[in-house]
C-alpha cells in the first residue's frame, strides 16, 4: 500500500484491526488510512516496512487542520481514546437484532414463508445491515479484530457480501461526493443519477426528468441487484473499480471460495427452502416481497446521507480551480446531513448520525448521540455548514427535491426543507 506518498509491504506485519487492512493491498490509502486513524504520527508508519516512495504523489486533501484539530480534540474528551468502541448498549441491540433474524430465519426456512413473514423478515435483515455489519465492517464494534471479523459476516447473511462492501464503503468514506472517486455517486446510473450534472451533460437522458418520481420505488431492486451480483465470484467490487480501486491481491482472491459459499448458503435459505413449501409463483412472490422490504429499508435510508438540497456534491471544485488543498473534515461534513436523534439511532444503527460517522467513521454508532451536540457547535464556530433534519420525513422531503432536480440539471430554490434547522 501507499500513503502519504510512502509505499509498504504489509507482509509479516500484525495489524492491531486485523487482516482486512489487506484488502486494499496495491492501492494509494492515505485517505483510508487517516479516516480510521485520526490520532495516528509518522511514528505510527514506522511500525510498517517502507520498500519505497511515488514520485508523482499529490492530494486534494488536507487532513490537519484548525477545524480538524478542533474538532477531533472537542470529541475526544468525550469519547476517549481507546473506548470508542462499542457499548454494553450497542451490543444488546446488535444481540437482540440477530436473535430475531435467527428465529425469524428458522420458521422461513422450515415452516414456510408468508406475506406478514416476509415483511418483517426483510426489515430484519435490513437491521443487521444497518446495526450490525455496519460498525463491525468498519472495526468499530469492538477492539478485538476477530469480532468485529464475525460480526461482519451479517452482510452476508442478508445477501452482501462482506468483503465486496468494504471495498465500496470505504471508498465512498474516503471520497465521499468526489466526482471522480465515490462509487456511491455513480452506483445507479444511467438509471438514476445522484450526482446534479449541468444540463446537456451527456451522462442525461429525457427519462432522469422524472427520476423524482421513480427513485424511491427503483431502490426496491437493490436486494436483486446484490444476490445476484456476479460480482461475488471474482470480488472485485464494480463500483470500486470503476473509480480505480486495484482488487487482484492473494488475499481477496484467498476469500473468494468463502464469499461464493456463503452466497449460496444464502439462496438456500431465503430463495429456495420456501419451495418447499408453496407453488413457485408463491414462494417466489414471498421471497420478492422480502427482498424489496429489505432493499427498501436499507437503500432509502442511504439516499437520504449525501442526496439532499444544498448538500456540496463536488467538495473537490476549488482544488482544481486553485490548486488549495481542501479540508478533508469539512467536506465530510458539508456533504452529509444528520436528522433526528436517539430513537432514529436505535433503529438506524446511529446511521441518521451521518455527519458524525463521517467524521470518525471508527467510533461506534453508540457514541454518535451523545457527540453530536459538540460536533455541531464545532461546526458552527467555524463557519462549516452542518445540516440537521428535525426528523427523517423532512429530511427525505428535502432528498426527493434534490433528486428531481438532478435529474432536471436544475437547482431548486425557496426549500424549507434544506436542513438549517
Amino acid at each position: 500500500i501507499a500513503i502519504e506518498g510512502v509505499v509498504y509491504d504489509l507482509n509479516g506485519f500484525v495489524h492491531p484491526g486485523g487482516d482486512s487492512i489487506k484488502i486494499f493491498g496495491g492501492n494509494e490509502v492515505t485517505a483510508q488510512y487517516k479516516m480510521m486513524h485520526p490520532h495516528h504520527t509518522a511514528r505510527n508508519l514506522e511500525k510498517m516496512k517502507r520498500i519505497g516512495r511515488v514520485s508523482d504523489y499529490k492530494t486534494e486533501y488536507v487532513f490537519d487542520s484548525e477545524f480538524s484539530r478542533e474538532m477531533k480534540k472537542e470529541v475526544f474528551k468525550i469519547v476517549r481514546r481507546g473506548r470508542e468502541f462499542g457499548t454494553p448498549g450497542y451490543f444488546f441491540r446488535a444481540f437482540f437484532y440477530i436473535g430475531l433474524l435467527a428465529f425469524l430465519q428458522f420458521i422461513w426456512v422450515s415452516k414456510g414463508s408468508s406475506i406478514p413473514l416476509a415483511i418483517i423478515l426483510g426489515v430484519s435483515q435490513a437491521w443487521i445491515g444497518l446495526n450490525v455489519q455496519h460498525d463491525a465492517n468498519h472495526g468499530a464494534a469492538s477492539r478485538r479484530a476477530w469480532i468485529n471479523d464475525l460480526l461482519g459476516f451479517g452482510a452476508d447473511f442478508i445477501g452482501g457480501d462482506k468483503w465486496t462492501w468494504m471495498e465500496q464503503h470505504h471508498t465512498h468514506h474516503a471520497y465521499c461526493n468526489h466526482n471522480e472517486k465515490d462509487p456511491d455517486s455513480f452506483s445507479a446510473e444511467p438509471f438514476v443519477l445522484f450526482n446534479s450534472y449541468p444540463a446537456g451533460h451527456p451522462v442525461r437522458r429525457a427519462y432522469h426528468k422524472l427520476q423524482g418520481f421513480y427513485f424511491l420505488p427503483l431502490l426496491g431492486t437493490y436486494w436483486l441487484s446484490s444476490v445476484f451480483n456476479p460480482q461475488i465470484m471474482d470480488l472485485r467490487q464494480r463500483g470500486a473499480l470503476g473509480v480505480g480501486i486495484v482488487m487482484e491481491n492473494d488475499w481477496i482472491k484467498s476469500r473468494r471460495k468463502y464469499a461464493v459459499a456463503l452466497r449460496l448458503f444464502y439462496i438456500y435459505c431465503n430463495i429456495i427452502a420456501p419451495l418447499r413449501f408453496h407453488d413457485p409463483l408463491t414462494a417466489l412472490s414471498h421471497t420478492l416481497l422480502m427482498g424489496f422490504t429489505s432493499s427498501w429499508t436499507l437503500a432509502v435510508l442511504f439516499s437520504l446521507s449525501h442526496n439532499f438540497e444544498n448538500s456540496d456534491r463536488d467538495p473537490t471544485e476549488s482544488y482544481r480551480k486553485t490548486g488549495k488543498q481542501v479540508c478533508w473534515y469539512k467536506a465530510q461534513v458539508e456533504t452529509s446531513s444528520t436528522y433526528g436523534g436517539r430513537v432514529a439511532g436505535y433503529l438506524t444503527g446511529g446511521l441518521n448520525f451521518q455527519i458524525e460517522h463521517h467524521l470518525f467513521p471508527r467510533m461506534s454508532s453508540a457514541w454518535y448521540p451523545y457527540i453530536a451536540p459538540t460536533v455541531r457547535r464545532v461546526c458552527e464556530k467555524h463557519g462549516v455548514k452542518y445540516s440537521y433534519y428535525p426528523t427523517i420525513v423532512s429530511n427525505l422531503i428535502s432528498t426527493i427535491k434534490y433528486m428531481h432536480g438532478a435529474g432536471w440539471g436544475t437547482t431548486i430554490v425557496n426549500n424549507p426543507y434544506m436542513g438549517d434547522n
